[in-house]
């Protein structure tokens, strides 16, 4: 069985050889012939440095590109290893290394995908806001995919070679749910196991800079979702919603013209008409994006 334990790291200098080194205890102990490989996502500290001195090969972006690009830079070095399992797992010591043989044991058990999930297992600090984005992509994520996931955001998964090859993500703002819901519609074999998720080492999040920041990001990223998953859906309801507003206002002239009679409104009457056939272009847009959706 040969792993590849990839991590991708933007300015984690403080954490990263610690995570490193947690990593190569865990795996020389369960007798892996193993790979660390961290993808520095441009940082500006001395994250590739610290991170080869403990022990990884190290592949650096000139700029940073963010997590989607960096899960790409991972995917395509991890292959070049022709590993059997590729492991996921972040720079910041909030996932624990000594669970990364429990993810691995299940892709040997023939999972394809195997999910750490936090909210199966220990969360021991993690702000309210995040709690419930967390829970409403995971929400989203379960109706696209007709799978009951509890954690889609999590940045700790295994995976096989199939799935590495096979299930591309185009995303260029998330690799978390895309991989999943690509995954599940591909027919490979998915699994959550509990895990522990701990406060960070050091610093801040990377990924949330304030409550309202990371609440706009979360909502527009679940509109991409539900754009790009399920196209009839949500231009559906856009068009219906503008449908009924031009119907809405057809029923207020029909009540006009048997009552105190139509004249003027010509304003009303434009925005009737506009209404009506933009909402019938857009549901039929629904259409056409369902037959040729992700």
């Amino acid at each position: 069985m040969k792993v590849v334990v990839t991590i991708p790291a933007y300015n984690e200098e403080k954490t990263i050889g610690k995570v490193i080194l947690g990593i190569r205890k865990v795996m020389d102990s369960a007798n892996y012939k193993y790979r660390i490989m961290v993808v520095d996502d441009g940082s500006r500290d001395d994250t590739s440095n610290v991170s080869k001195k403990a022990g990884a090969v190290v592949y650096s972006h000139q700029t940073n590109h963010g997590l989607a690009e960096t899960f790409k830079t991972e995917i395509g070095k991890a292959l070049l290893f022709n590993p059997d399992v590729i492991v996921h797992i972040d720079a910041d010591g909030q996932y624990r290394a000594e669970e990364i043989p429990n993810l691995i044991k299940e892709v040997e058990n023939g999972y394809d995908l195997v999910l750490g999930s936090r909210f199966k297992g220990k969360i021991e600090s993690m702000p309210l806001i995040k709690r419930m984005g967390n829970k409403a992509f995971s929400k989203v994520i379960s109706n696209v995919t007709g799978f009951k996931i509890s954690d889609a955001q999590t940045g700790f998964r295994a995976f096989n070679r199939k799935v590495a090859e096979k299930v591309k993500v185009i995303s260029t703002h998330t690799y978390t749910q895309e991989q999943i819901i690509r995954a599940i519609r591909s027919k490979f074999r998915i699994k959550e196991v509990p895990i522990y998720f701990g406060r960070r080492l050091s610093g801040k999040s990377r990924l949330m800079k304030n409550p309202i920041d990371y609440a706009i990001k979360a909502w527009i990223n679940i509109l991409r979702i539900n754009r790009d998953y399920e196209p009839l859906k949500f231009f559906g309801m856009i068009g219906s919603f503008f449908l009924f507003v031009g119907l809405m206002i057809g029923a207020w002239f029909t009540y006009l013209h048997f009552t105190t009679g139509i004249e003027g409104h010509l304003g009303m009457l434009m925005l009737m008409l506009l209404s009506i056939i933009s909402g019938i272009q857009i549901i039929i847009f629904g259409f056409l994006a369902d037959m040729n959706k992700l």
